[in-house]
């Protein structure tokens, strides 16, 4: 078994958890390569003892010989390490050292336990789907897909315009401080925050949801994800942001973005007790009611 480690961050609190992970990976003759300036950060922090079989330090170091991917912190750092895997089809295991934690959803203290189910196949395997952007100028660069959503925002004090189309179709003109284009992995995400739905990571949608609307009757809207998203968007300001999870640039006013399903998925290693309606009504308190 051949196992990649990528985090960013580490606190001295979560030492224990990772002595666990070690002991465990060892245990079960894992062959473990950890990120770099994680191991780097983990070493200056702390008293653990590593006995790992060697480092990786960019997606090009990520080959298809490793079986899963463990991501060590919050959904943002989930969404860093799809970066790395990108189209290799290795599988993600998220460990929640962070807060909420959709993405990254098997709790410190599920560790070990959790770990032991994965290399028993006692497991199952979600596919999560993406979007990609594409504009005149290849602005995100060689990997313009995101996993949660892609927005864009206003950049000053002014609204932008954002016209939408649905493959040949005009479906609105929005004037908002910003536009979110969701995948259901997203719709727990950016796109909850402005009141758009939740939807099971199963479906092939698509949420569009608009950032303070000034236009009190316009709500989100879910499309089917084989559709070509088109978007054209006018600003005062002559500039506006994009992002794609949590990378982000600024454009031109007068910028088309065209918006499609990725040609590959993220596999996303889920063990039962977390499946996604275990998660949603743990983490948002569904529940929490004394008639229950």
């Amino acid at each position: 078994m051949k196992i990649a480690v990528f985090g960013r961050k580490f606190d001295a609190k979560f030492e224990n958890y990772l002595n666990t992970f070690l002991e465990e990976t060892s245990i079960l003759q894992a062959s473990v390569y950890f990120f770099e300036p994680f191991y780097e950060a983990i070493s200056s922090q702390s008293e653990i003892k590593f006995s790992i079989s060697g480092f990786f330090n960019t997606e090009i170091e990520i080959t298809t010989d490793f079986n899963y991917i463990f991501s060590f912190g919050g959904d943002g750092t989930f969404l860093e390490t799809v970066n790395l895997v990108r189209d290799k089809n290795i599988p993600i295991i998220g460990i929640n050292t962070g807060r909420l934690g959709f993405l990254a959803n098997i709790s410190k203290e599920e560790i070990k336990e959790s770990v032991h189910k994965i290399f028993n196949n006692e497991f199952y395997v979600e596919e999560r789907r993406l979007i990609q952007f594409s504009s005149e100028n290849k602005q995100f660069g060689e990997f313009p897909f995101a996993l949660n959503e892609v927005s864009v925002q206003k950049k000053g004090t002014t609204m932008i315009t954002v016209h939408v189309y649905v493959g040949s179709r005009f479906l609105n003109s929005y004037w908002t401080d910003g536009l979110i284009i969701s995948t259901p992995t997203g719709s727990t995400a950016y796109s909850l925050s402005v009141g758009g739905p939740i939807v099971s990571p199963d479906c092939n949608v698509f949420i569009i949801s608009p950032i303070a609307s000034h236009n009190l009757s316009v709500r989100p809207i879910v499309i089917n994800d084989d559709n070509e998203i088109r978007l054209v968007i006018e600003s005062r300001d002559q500039t506006f942001l994009a992002t794609l999870d949590s990378q982000h640039i600024e454009l031109s006013q007068g910028t088309e973005i065209k918006l499609k399903l990725a040609p590959f998925s993220i596999k996303m290693i889920q063990i039962e007790e977390n499946n996604f309606y275990n998660t949603i009504r743990n983490k948002l308190l569904w529940g929490i009611d004394k008639r229950n």
